[in-house]
């Protein structure tokens, strides 16, 4: 079975969704491959005003109270309360495609470090040395190589990808992330992420079933 994880690495729910989906990457009989959508990248991307910041804190309460997973008064104070910057995921999404060409085995742990440099740590993730930065720390350094000079090979990956995720989303009818598309040779069918905040065995159960 393979197992495409459609997500968003600046995405709250992708983040509360995130103990499932290393659960789901540690399956003997599943491979899982991450697919980033570029939600809030390019045209996605939106200003970090006091507005968007509330938004964002009362949304990331939710998947707190849902999913366990922490959300810090650093990151309130420090990404949510610095405002005039962007919401942009893409200068993380280019990290992860970066190990992706580097790493590739470790890609799912990089989007981990990158959310809890964020989630939990408070670090701002949304420019390019940033992300260098959190990728070096963590000893992705030939990823953040790439992401500080990125060359063409790394931005035709990081298009095709966000590309390919988009077409899943558009074939399915999904208009949000996180989300599963199920291949199990005989056809891929989609599986919703409210599927990713229950219980591990129903999640299990339900890809088998699709």
């Amino acid at each position: 079975m393979r197992i495409t994880y459609l997500f968003d690495p600046l995405c709250g729910w992708c983040y509360g969704a995130g103990p499932a989906i290393e659960r789901l990457g540690r399956l003997d009989d599943a491979t899982l491959e991450l697919a980033p959508v570029g939600l809030f990248a390019g045209d996605g991307a939106r200003p970090m005003n006091a507005r968007f910041a509330a938004f964002a804190w009362d949304n990331d309460q939710r998947v707190a109270r849902l999913s366990g997973q922490p959300f810090t008064q650093m990151y309130r104070d420090r990404v949510l309360g610095t405002l005039g910057g962007t919401f942009d995921s893409a200068p993380a999404t280019l990290g992860l495609v970066a190990v992706g060409l580097t790493e590739p085995s470790r890609e799912l742990a990089a989007l981990r470090v990158l959310q809890h440099a964020r989630y939990v740590d408070g670090r701002d993730n949304t420019s390019h040395e940033a992300v260098a930065d959190i990728l070096d720390n963590a000893g992705f350094t030939a990823a953040a190589r790439h992401v500080r000079t990125p060359d063409p090979a790394l931005l035709a990956t990081y298009r095709r990808r966000i590309e390919a995720a988009r077409a899943d989303m558009a074939q399915f009818g999904v208009h949000g992330v996180p989300a599963l598309v199920v291949d199990d040779d005989v056809r891929r069918r989609i599986l919703p992420g409210s599927a990713l905040f229950g219980r591990f065995d129903l999640l299990t159960a339900q890809l088998k079933a699709a």
